[in-house]
């Protein structure tokens, strides 16, 4: 076999070098000792083991065996090989040439993989990579192989007599200087590792994050097929009422048109019988007879009376003879009011919820009713400032709060044309921030900040305020009441008008980060709002 095949045969797949302690797996496989050992390691990381070469399983770290005819195989094959082919060779391998794998600083000696196993351990014997110029090592001044001194520790890293500077070429450079290089490095690995750690947080966030929206996709979709199910429910009941008083109405007037067809049918049939007679009467050979019957008048009447009948039956059947298209009419749009008003309302929430305004929030020139449901814009109140209560705007939030679920409260608006109505954080300012014509900052009153979603009338006109965007309504408001409902999962809040027909006015659509409170504003004089609804 030639030189060059048989070097092919004895090349590592893992270092593409002629084998190093070659060691053999269990599935016949020869690696270099060292090569092997790194696959494992990394493998070790995610717990399973596999041969590199041909992909076999191993449920444990398989154990290295060395490969004693291949080593041998290998050493003869090295030694037919001129001294170049070697790299740098083994200092202690004098009867043949076996390529190096480290150096020793300490013995200034090259060691292949055997006699790096029974080389010293201790600290003074430092390693490195194998050099064909161990000079380059030493100082040029003292022909010994330099020394690092860490800044950070009192110990040498590496054994020399000169701690001054590294020459290499022209250039010299203090190992002060390189201590600070590595001092540099590290900090920067530091802030690598930190900066990674961050990036796994983000990671493990956007994760939880995907995780809590495919829980609430989930709920809303669930919510959803409940709430079409039950449309199509009350839609197929719907039908069903219209159809049947359709139905009942043809029935009835079916019977009234089939009364009058056999009255009819018998008045005519009567007629035809005396017109038989007269016909009769008329053919007959004795006159004498014809006066006699004639005297009984039957045969005289004229049917006048049948006339008068008739022209009843007429009139019954213009007045009830057609169908009631106005009552189906009616039927249909009372039934699809009703299902509107369900689902707009809200065909989970059974009724309204029980909200109650915090006088303590409130400023000096609000009024709370005694029930906590009214909120009246009158003189000082002389009520004492208590940290929760607004400084400057006349408004007023709840006691309670929402944090979960869906709700809803209504508020009746007649007593108002001034006012703002919605939802606000328990975090929202409560001091300072008054208007200005420098701007809008900082602002506690509600929608003028990114704290609050409210809706607003001032005057004739509506409006929809958020963090100091304030959108005109072009709906005519015809209730009054105005419906608020709050979708907190979802991160909705929604206003109605509940007039006839109920309509929704506007959504507004975020993520939730607090708690809200329901929130009242009133600025005309002796103005007032009532929360309607709960017990």
């Amino acid at each position: 076999m030639a030189s060059a095949d048989l070097r092919k045969l004895l090349e590592c797949s893992g270092c593409q070098n002629i084998y190093t302690d070659p060691v053999m797996l269990d599935c016949g496989h020869n690696f270099c000792r060292v090569c092997i050992d790194r696959v494992l390691d990394t493998q070790g990381e995610s717990g399973a083991y596999s041969c590199p070469e041909c992909g076999e399983k191993f449920q444990e770290r398989p154990a290295l065996h060395q490969n004693i005819t291949l080593c041998n195989i290998v050493q003869n094959f090295l030694s037919t090989l001129p001294d170049r082919e070697c790299g740098i060779p083994c200092t202690y391998c004098i009867h043949f040439s076996v390529p190096a794998v480290k150096f020793c600083l300490l013995c200034e000696a090259s060691l292949c993989s055997n006699h790096l196993k029974v080389h010293s351990k201790s600290q003074e014997h430092v390693l490195s990579d194998p050099t064909t110029s161990p000079e380059d090592r030493k100082s040029s001044l003292h022909k010994k192989v330099m020394e690092y001194k860490s800044t950070e520790h009192s110990e040498s890293v590496r054994v020399s007599c000169c701690l001054i500077t590294i020459q290499k070429g022209d250039q010299v450079e203090s190992l002060n200087e390189i201590s600070e290089k590595m001092k540099k490095m590290r900090n920067i690995k530091q802030k690598l590792m930190t900066k990674k750690e961050e990036m796994e947080k983000r990671v493990q966030n956007l994760q939880e994050h995907q995780r809590k929206v495919k829980q609430k996709a989930d709920v809303e979709i669930k919510r959803v097929i409940d709430l079409f199910t039950e449309l199509r429910r009350q839609h197929d009941d719907l039908e069903s009422r219209v159809l049947s008083e359709i139905s009942r109405q043809e029935n009835q007037h079916s019977l009234l048109i089939s009364d009058m067809v056999q009255q009819i049918e018998t008045k005519k049939d009567e007629l035809s019988r005396r017109m038989n007679r007269i016909e009769e009467l008329c053919t007959m050979t004795d006159p004498l007879s014809v006066p006699q019957e004639l005297d009984t008048g039957d045969l005289c009447d004229t049917g006048d009376e049948d006339n008068e009948d008739i022209e009843t039956f007429s009139e019954q059947l213009q007045t009830d003879g057609d169908l009631n298209v106005t009552q189906i009419s009616q039927i249909l749009r009372k039934g699809l009011a009703d299902v509107i008003t369900g689902i707009i309302g809200g065909i989970y929430i059974q009724e309204a919820i029980d909200i109650l305004l915090d006088a303590n929030s409130a400023t000096h020139n609000v009024h709370i009713s005694d029930d906590m449901k009214t909120a009246t814009l009158m003189g000082n109140q002389n009520r004492p400032e208590t940290p929760e209560s607004f400084q400057f705007y006349p408004q007023v939030i709840s006691r309670g709060t929402f944090n979960s679920g869906r709700h809803y409260w209504e508020v009746d608006i007649r007593g108002s044309h001034y006012w703002k109505i919605g939802v606000c954080y328990p975090s929202i300012q409560r001091k300072g921030g008054e208007r200005s014509e420098g701007g809008l900052s900082g602002l506690q009153e509600i929608g003028y900040n990114d704290k609050s979603w409210v809706m607003e009338r001032w005057n004739t006109d509506y409006f929809v305020i958020h963090d100091h965007i304030r959108f005109q309504l072009l709906d005519i408001i015809t209730g009054d009441k105005i419906r608020v409902l709050l979708d907190y999962e979802a991160g909705q809040i929604s206003f109605y008008d509940l007039g006839d027909p109920i309509r929704l006015l506007h959504t507004y659509i975020t993520a939730f980060t607090e708690p809200l409170h329901a929130a009242l504003l009133i600025w005309d004089d002796y103005g007032f709002l009532t929360i309607c609804g709960g017990n």
